[in-house]
């Protein structure tokens, strides 16, 4: 087959220091604007040829076709092999996973994460590197350089290659190995945790539901819950991934799994529930009448990995995400573990976790995950709570009671601001950047400030720094306030402030956490001015 060398110049606007790219679909479908970004991507990684690539991704609108060009393309930049996902399927978890295993050099998800899918809504594609995580600064500075001076991409002609089954076929001098996912994962899941105890808890009158979100964990959950553990069949909700997620909001969380949250937060509920968002890396896990904030949830996990199968040697440490709540800093306290801090984004756990300083890792949007892969892992979470939940014979909310009597509470909560201007929204963080000074002698009744920083992360394994990663107002009681910018989103940007309140006292420790937070949140509105500078009279989105 021939390979064609295509004239472009549609650059892409990949954001410097991203592994991916995130836009509408219309954005995508422009003429060489995939085409660009992947070519921009096997530029970026010269050894590529001769070697192994995995593709997949969350099932949602322009998937296919655009599996179908990367594929033609890849044949033409000589990668030996790609393998697929089946049906084009393939959940971030997984891809990590099977990138791990079959020593590919790297994989391209096709995924827009939590977003909306459809053909008006999010599309993202983006690359993971050798060891199964995001791409390193190193990586994608080439490819966003690479994206920026494009001036051909190569494909060739080709009939589409057959998704649906299982089998290798060839595409010019390549192959393409299309491998059933799902199956892979369960096996590298049921080497992890006890299946068989977990199917006797499910066996045992034990009622749980899982909503899928009509995102890519639907047939994954499936297979592990229903056939393999033994759930009662229909206890995978919306378990077919559908383009548009069924005109929902794939993200895990309070607001866009009200179904599933008004379902279990009641005093005759399942006794379990949890959901996974459109690729499958977020988790929330919740219990009858009981909801478990991520990082309430991380901090159970490292208290209790000795419980489970795959830890039970011990943790070598653990690390959290900045903004992510301080209960398992005092977790790991107790242990006499490490805890690390670090900037948002998984490519900073794939540093500590492939030098061997980390077992487990979290952030607090709902992502946790472990050594076993290079990404946060959905799925894993809520097995990881299902075993917990059978060895320990006890429910969800008397776990973190119990957490609580030993550890205290981290009253946390995290409120988000959507799709404000842009420009405007850099302006007040850099507003707040500039009056640290003056906040950081400020007081507010039983508030008083004792440090403030734009928060500076020195990577330990490789030196490298990370600077401007979020504005934190920390005070003399063991409580922060911390102001940070998304860029998840395709539509302006997303202002995200972070309220957090130590209390060490049982007696305490039963409040309503937005009640508990109240003082703080003044604070923080205060801070900001965000009713009167953005006109917006509560969040978005509260968790």
């Amino acid at each position: 087959m021939q390979v064609n060398s295509i004239p472009t110049t549609a650059y892409t606007d990949q954001k410097p220091g991203t592994s991916g790219l995130r836009k509408k679909v219309k954005t995508f479908k422009q003429k060489g604007y995939l085409e660009n970004f992947v070519q921009a991507i096997f530029d970026a990684i010269p050894e590529h040829k001769g070697t192994t690539l995995i593709l997949g991704g969350d099932g949602r609108y322009y998937n296919l076709p655009a599996i179908q060009i990367i594929l033609r393309m890849a044949a033409a930049n000589d990668f030996k092999k790609v393998i697929v996902g089946q049906h084009g399927i393939l959940s971030t978890p997984a891809a990590s996973a099977i990138i791990r295993k079959y020593k590919a050099i790297g994989g391209i998800i096709l995924s827009a994460s939590h977003n909306p899918g459809g053909p008006d809504e999010d599309f993202g594609i983006k690359f993971n590197s050798a060891n199964g995580g995001p791409a390193a600064e190193k990586i994608t500075d080439k490819i966003y350089t690479y994206s920026k001076n494009i001036f051909r991409y190569l494909i060739i002609n080709s009939d589409k290659i057959n998704l649906d089954e299982p089998g290798t076929q060839s595409l010019g001098k390549m192959q393409v190995e299309v491998i059933d996912s799902v199956s892979e994962y369960a096996e590298l899941m049921n080497g992890l945790f006890d299946f068989s105890k977990i199917k006797s808890l499910l066996d045992n009158d034990f009622s749980m539901i899982f909503d899928a979100m009509h995102a890519v964990t639907g047939p994954y959950a499936k297979e592990i819950f229903e056939n393999r553990l033994g759930a009662a069949k229909g206890s995978v909700w919306n378990a077919k991934p559908l383009p548009d997620f069924g005109g929902g909001h794939p993200d895990p969380n309070l607001t866009h799994a009200k179904k599933l949250v008004d379902a279990i937060m009641t005093d005759n509920g399942p006794d379990f529930g949890a959901a996974s968002d459109g690729d499958g890396d977020r988790n929330m896990i919740l219990g009858r009448n009981c909801f478990v904030s991520p990082s309430d949830s991380l901090a159970v996990m490292t208290a209790n990995a000795d419980k489970i199968p795959g830890y039970a040697k011990g943790l070598k440490g653990v690390a959290r995400s900045m903004p992510t709540s301080l209960a398992v800093d005092r977790v790991a306290e107790q242990l006499n573990i490490p805890c690390f801090e670090t900037p948002t984004g998984w490519k900073f756990f794939g540093n500590l976790l492939d030098a061997d300083m980390i077992t487990l890792c979290g952030e607090e949007s709902f992502g946790s995950g472990s050594s076993h892969i290079r990404e946060k892992d959905g799925l894993w979470a809520i097995l990881f709570w299902l075993n917990l939940l059978a060895e320990t014979k006890k429910s969800v909310a008397d776990i973190m009671k119990e957490h609580w009597d030993r550890f205290g509470r981290n009253y946390y909560t995290r409120h988000d601001y959507e799709a404000i201007d842009a420009s405007k929204a850099a302006a007040l963080i850099e507003q707040l950047r500039s009056r640290l000074p003056e906040i950081k002698t400020s007081e507010w009744s039983e508030y008083k400030v004792q440090d403030c920083d734009d928060f500076e992360y020195i990577d330990p394994v490789d030196n490298s720094s990370s600077s401007q990663q979020g504005i934190r107002i920390l005070f003399d009681n063991g409580s922060r306030i911390v102001f940070r910018l998304s860029g998840t989103g395709t539509v302006g940007a997303t202002l995200r402030i972070y309220i957090e309140k130590y209390e060490g006292n049982p007696d305490k420790q039963d409040m309503d956490t937005q009640i508990a937070l109240q003082g703080l949140i003044r604070i923080a509105e205060d801070l900001t001015g965000i009713k009167q500078n953005f006109e917006r009279s509560a969040p978005d989105v509260i968790t």
